[in-house]
């Protein structure tokens, strides 16, 4: 098991902005890919954002359009750490937001083998 710890969700006004937290813990954090999902109520779970090593040195930041722009990931390998900068938050980015790990990059659930708890993330308008 890969241990994933969210923080930092809460509840905030639009416009405003909030950053999440994942630690990982029981594993070598830096040759894996990590995203950040989120679950609306009544609603599937959805790619938000993942960021991993794309070779030569350097790593890539993927973002789903709806966040493009206004959020931004990042790693920090030493702390084994992933966070998730959310700036400009609108009503509809309320949800529950689940950090991942997996093998590949991708945008898919099913390619995440391990999953935070999840943190609830509120935007008032």
């Amino acid at each position: 098991q890969v241990p994933l710890v969210e923080s930092g969700g809460g509840l905030v006004q639009a416009g405003g902005s909030l950053r999440l937290s994942c630690a990982a813990s029981g594993r070598t954090f830096s040759s894996y890919n990590m995203g950040w999902f989120r679950q609306a109520p009544g609603k599937e779970r959805e790619f938000v954002a993942a960021v991993g090593y794309s070779g030569s040195r350097t790593y890539y930041a993927d973002y789903a359009d709806s966040v493009k722009g206004r959020f931004t990931i990042s790693r920090d390998n030493a702390k084994n750490t992933v966070y998730l900068q959310m700036n400009s938050l609108k009503p509809e980015d309320t949800a529950v937001y689940y950090c991942a790990l997996g093998p590949v990059r991708s945008w898919s659930v099913h390619d995440y083998d391990y999953w935070g708890q999840g943190t609830q993330v509120t935007v008032s308008s």
